[in-house]
């Protein structure tokens, strides 16, 4: 394996973990609406994910750094292209940032419910989108001779990408409410288990219907093993679900995750970025790489960082792995964002 393929799979597995980490952070933040009857089992959901929400996103971080490093002209033609979806959800994830904190810092009834308006939209939206540009990602963009998208937001907003979005809203809310029914106690606990069930129906729809569609436009004989593979994981969450097996529902709707955007990149490689307006404009694993040297580089920070990290954000999630629920959460306390 070459080390512009190396890479290939490392974006991958860094988008995987992003998805799989920050999934159920989206989830929790859409349940907010959803799940929550008051004002204590809002906070407790928030402080569910307070610990860690901000250890996921350097996922994200990592991956647009490895991307840029890595493919530059990936990520230029990527950023350029999609400018204004990426700048959508990068908008939401800062406004996401500033309402955990800011929530916070009074105890006013109105100025808490509008922060909960900005963590519902913000967890909602980037959910969405990133289904979108995944799916554009895969189906292809019109690319020119130049390596540059030509089209408006418009071109990006074709069934099978809206079809993308749904699904991975869907799955990131399933995966939410698993690990809500997980991480809490009490009635919000069986609420979550219920809405779960609930969203785990929708969810089987969705994603059975783009991952194969994906399939039949891109598909290969890795991603069908990895699309039966999320079916799998998508059902024996389900069933655990049903009979109030949370660790295991988790353990199960992560694969999904997992699965889910394996199944995107194995379809998508060995291009980067297809394009629709000539294949041979297309962007792959070889003509969009940095040099040898740099990449050799690259991988040896690498191997020495990634281990560091995991140690890090597995130390974390265990000390704040058990579970809490309004009792915990005295009435009138200010609430913590952390």
């Amino acid at each position: 394996m070459s080390l512009p393929d190396v890479w290939f799979v490392i974006i991958a597995v860094l988008w995987t973990g992003y998805f799989f980490l920050e999934g159920f952070d989206f989830g929790v933040g859409v349940l907010t609406k959803l799940l929550a009857r008051d004002e204590q089992e809002r906070r407790v959901l928030i402080n569910t994910i307070g610990p860690v929400w901000d250890g996921n996103e350097v996922w994200l971080l990592t991956a647009g750094g490895a991307t840029f490093a890595a493919f530059p002209d990936w990520y230029a033609t990527l950023f350029s292209g999609f400018y204004l979806p990426l700048l959508a959800i990068l908008v939401c994830l800062i406004l996401r940032v500033v309402a955990f904190e800011y929530r916070a810092k009074r105890d006013g009834e109105r100025w808490k419910r509008n922060w909960e308006h900005v963590i519902f939209w913000t967890s909602l939206v980037p959910a969405f989108l990133w289904g979108v540009a995944f799916a554009d990602i895969v189906h292809g963009v019109p690319i020119d001779g130049r390596k540059n998208v030509t089209g408006g937001v418009l071109t990006l907003l074709h069934p099978y990408a809206l079809l993308g979005g749904l699904t991975t809203l869907s799955l990131f809310t399933f995966h939410g409410s698993v690990f809500t029914a997980l991480k809490t106690l009490g009635g919000i606990r069986q609420r979550a288990r219920i809405t779960a069930a609930r969203t785990g129906a929708v969810t089987a729809v969705l994603a059975l219907t783009f991952l194969v569609w994906t399939q039949a436009d891109r598909g290969n004989d890795w991603s069908l093993a990895t699309l039966v593979l999320a079916v799998l994981g998508l059902l024996a969450a389900f069933a655990a679900n049903l009979r109030g097996r949370e660790g295991w529902a988790f353990i199960h709707s992560g694969v999904t995750v997992v699965a889910t955007t394996a199944t995107l990149f194995l379809a998508l490689f060995p291009d980067v970025m297809p394009s629709t307006t000539d294949p041979a404009f297309s962007l792959t694993v070889g003509n969009a790489a940095s040099g040898h040297y740099s990449l050799l580089i690259m991988t040896w920070l690498a191997a020495l960082a990634t281990p560091l990290v995991l140690l890090y954000q597995g130390w974390t999630y265990w000390v704040f792995r058990k579970r809490i629920g309004v009792q915990h959460i005295p009435a009138g306390q200010i609430p913590a964002a952390r």
